[in-house]
């Protein structure tokens, strides 16, 4: 038998290396002698699928999600009270600082706040009144306007009708039958009733005053605690020193993060909704007051609000001037103020407080808005940076981290 041809693969950078190997000799490639390069080998990832794990993972998080849904009414004013709470903490903390019993503070800080939104709406009262007593006039105008714009001709609608009826002639003649007669039926009462609309809309007050009270005493409670519930969290996060300084590095992050976006939040909105005073007075639009605080509280909804308060002032603009030219001026002017706030102020310090993706912004935006409506929007934001911060200093949750990052 002859034996095996070997060569010893010695590298070139190591002479000195020991016991070089033997390696058979390498089959020629038809690449190598045509003149070509051999095509390159990439690493592949890896197609095993922990399969039973992610089925669990996907059950969890549809049952957290259900979760959410069906105890909405429990968590949506919990997480007002710890949002608003985030916000006005400073101020007591500032106030404790000046040698003031928290209590005190506490009490100081609430009765401020209260006393204001008290007498903005005292003051706005009438204003918003008198946008409620003016929707039926509303209606009545733009149901003229739209007749104007139309003219004598049908409708759309109406015109396919008027097809089918003669095209119904056409098919009666040629088979020499006659049209069915229609019969005239008495028309059915509508199933609108106004006391079913008034105690629904009672209802829905006496639930929104409850709602209201439970998170003013939540916000009360939790700025009069301080940082109890910290504390408590860094205890329960372990007994290792490690877990317990990862606990506290979380808790700064999500409560530096909340602050500084809740503030942010505050100081725009209420530039935004002095602006849009301004602008709207000038024009000379009625109630000025009022669609000036309705925008400020819209622009807490991003993209969507906006879009909404510049729609309601156009319409408030057509029922007192009756001018297309002056619905898109106030229109334009209300979209423009909330343009140059949001995009250039807003988003911006946003992008340096919490550093989020916008795409993934928005997806948030729209899964917390189909979980729990207008609420939802609201709160999106918050939760997306607090999950966001949770994620960074959690191994398995980083991924989130990076999807939601710039």
């Amino acid at each position: 038998m002859n034996p095996i041809d070997t060569k010893l693969a010695v590298p070139a950078d190591h002479s000195d290396c020991v016991d070089p190997i033997p390696v058979e000799n390498p089959i020629p490639d038809d690449s190598a002698k045509n003149g070509m390069q051999a095509p390159v080998e990439y690493p592949r990832l890896s197609n095993h699928i922990h399969a039973r794990g992610l089925s669990l993972a996907i059950l969890a998080t549809l049952a957290f999600v259900f979760a959410l849904q069906w105890a909405q009414k429990f968590f949506i004013p919990l997480l007002f009270g710890i949002f608003i709470a985030y916000t006005l903490n400073p101020f007591v903390t500032w106030l404790s600082r000046l040698k003031i019993p928290r209590f005190f503070a506490t009490c100081t800080v609430m009765f401020t706040i209260l006393f204001g939104a008290f007498m903005a709406t005292n003051t706005l009262q009438e204003e918003f009144q008198s946008i409620l007593n003016g929707l039926p006039a509303s209606t009545q105008k733009i149901s003229r306007a739209l007749k104007k714009i139309r003219g004598s001709q049908p409708s759309t609608m109406e015109q396919m009708q008027a097809a089918a009826i003669e095209f119904e002639k056409a098919a009666s003649q040629a088979t020499g039958t006659r049209p069915a007669a229609k019969k005239m039926t008495a028309p059915e009462q509508s199933a609108f009733k106004v006391s079913d609309w008034l105690w629904a809309g009672s209802l829905s007050a006496a639930e929104f005053i409850g709602q209201t009270t439970i998170v003013v005493f939540l916000v009360f409670f939790l700025l009069l605690s301080g940082d109890t519930f910290k504390r408590k969290l860094v205890k329960l996060s372990g007994p290792s020193m490690a877990r317990k300084k990862t606990a506290v590095h979380i808790l700064d992050n999500i409560n530096t993060s909340v602050q500084n976006y809740m503030s942010m939040l505050l100081a725009t909105n209420v530039l935004l909704a002095i602006i849009t005073w301004i602008a709207l007075r000038w024009i000379g639009l009625e109630n000025a007051g009022a669609w000036a605080v309705a925008a400020g509280f819209l622009h807490i909804i991003p993209y969507f609000g906006p879009l909404l308060i510049t729609v309601a002032t156009g319409l408030s603009a057509f029922m007192q001037f009756e001018s297309f030219s002056m619905v898109l001026l106030v229109s334009g002017t209300s979209l423009a103020i909330a343009t140059v706030v949001g995009t250039l102020v807003t988003t911006w310090m946003t992008g340096k407080i919490a550093k989020m993706n916008t795409a993934a912004v928005f997806i948030g935006l729209l899964f917390w808005g189909w979980l729990w409506g207008i609420w939802g929007m609201l709160l999106g934001i918050p939760i997306i940076v607090i999950v966001k911060v949770i994620s960074e200093h959690i191994e398995g949750l980083q991924p989130v981290a990076e999807l939601l990052g710039e």
